[in-house]
């Protein structure tokens, strides 16, 4: 087993080493919306009973709607963490984990030919990096050799699946449809499976591929939905994909996987006009850029949730606002990197700009 990755979120780490109360912190470590829309009612029975199919139903209604997935019913999971875990077993070895009537060049025993079939039999996986690192530690946990890749042209007929954050995080890249489109064909061509994870989407509904899964047979969309409504803590997402694929992942998660009243609050919130929650990200994003530009510091990346600076002394400037509890998103990889969320309101963006212009030149 690989060791845990550090995420964003440590605010009780933080506070043990920096002192002060976890929720008197500025938490900017995370690219959550920080103004949670409110909740609709929750019928009571949400909480009574198990999860009714009726709820299930509304929930993957209302998500198609929202997604514009078409015939396709996105299925709600425990957070798309719950689905990440589950990728190697949808490509265990040994097992055809696409087809495809097409043919294509048969090169170092890397695909296999049966009844005009092609299936990918090495057991590579491709991830497209610097991304969201559970993806590599799932498959690496599981056996697989795992191709960090820096842009899908490296991605090729050996690998039994690809991995593309889009908007990608922490850099906020964006691979234009077309592109992940051509992806997809090429995986299909050799059995392999394209993943693409828009948890950041919602903020720019333009790039999706939602609408596209119809006709994409071996592509996978996982969607966030604490992220934008700033409901983290439901600890839901929506994956996105043929029926088969979402049967398997339906089966591997157990009966039950989604809790009712999340179920229930999905249903309505997919459905409500969110033109107002962008406004509002919106709002709060600029506020952040005008402090960090008021710092002096490079904006070099991000999306309407979050923003990376690259900065020589990001390590000391990571501890600098520790110790004025304010916390941030630093990277082990990239040492000269730190990651703003957004903040809440007004006054959080004078503590982060007062903080930054203490820190000492």
């Amino acid at each position: 087993m690989s060791a845990p990755i550090a995420h964003g979120g440590g605010i009780t780490a933080a506070a043990a080493v920096f002192g002060g109360r976890p929720e008197d912190w500025l938490d900017l470590s995370t690219g959550i919306n920080p103004c949670p829309v409110a909740l609709p009612e929750i019928p009571a029975r949400a909480w009574h009973r198990l999860p009714d199919g009726h709820l299930v139903d509304e929930a993957r209604r209302a998500a198609r709607d929202h997604y514009g997935s078409g015939e396709i019913l996105p299925l709600p999971v425990p957070g798309t963490q719950s689905v990440i875990q589950l990728l190697p077993r949808l490509v265990a070895a040994g097992r055809l984990v696409g087809v495809t009537d097409e043919r294509v060049d048969v090169t170092d025993n890397k695909v296999a030919v049966t009844d005009d079939r092609i299936a990918v039999t090495d057991d590579r996986v491709a991830v497209v990096t610097p991304t969201y690192g559970e993806y590599a530690r799932a498959f690496t946990s599981a056996g697989f050799t795992v191709d960090a890749v820096d842009n899908i042209a490296s991605i090729g007929i050996e690998h039994r699946l690809a991995v593309v954050v889009n908007p990608n995080n922490p850099d906020g890249l964006a691979w234009p449809a077309e592109t992940l489109i051509a992806l997809h064909d090429r995986m299909k061509a050799a059995g392999g499976l394209l993943v693409v994870d828009e948890a950041f989407g919602d903020t720019d509904p333009a790039l999706s591929l939602a609408s596209r899964v119809p006709q994409l047979s071996n592509l996978i969309i996982f969607r966030s939905f604490g992220k934008f409504f700033g409901l983290a803590g439901l600890r839901l997402g929506f994956a996105i994909a043929r029926g088969d694929i979402l049967a398997r992942f339906e089966d591997w998660l157990g009966p039950w996987a989604v809790s009712g009243p999340a179920l229930s609050i999905s249903g309505s919130l997919l459905r409500s006009d969110v033109s107002a929650i962008r406004s509002r990200i919106n709002e709060r994003c600029t506020g952040l850029h005008a402090v960090l530009k008021g710092a002096g510091l490079r904006m070099a990346g991000g999306t309407a949730l979050f923003t990376l600076v690259t900065d020589a002394r990001a390590g000391d400037i990571y501890m600098h606002l520790c110790r004025h509890h304010i916390l941030v998103r630093k990277f082990e990889y990239a040492p000269n990197w730190l990651r703003f969320g957004l903040t809440p309101d007004p006054a959080a963006d004078r503590w982060l700009g007062e903080a930054l212009q203490r820190f000492e030149r």
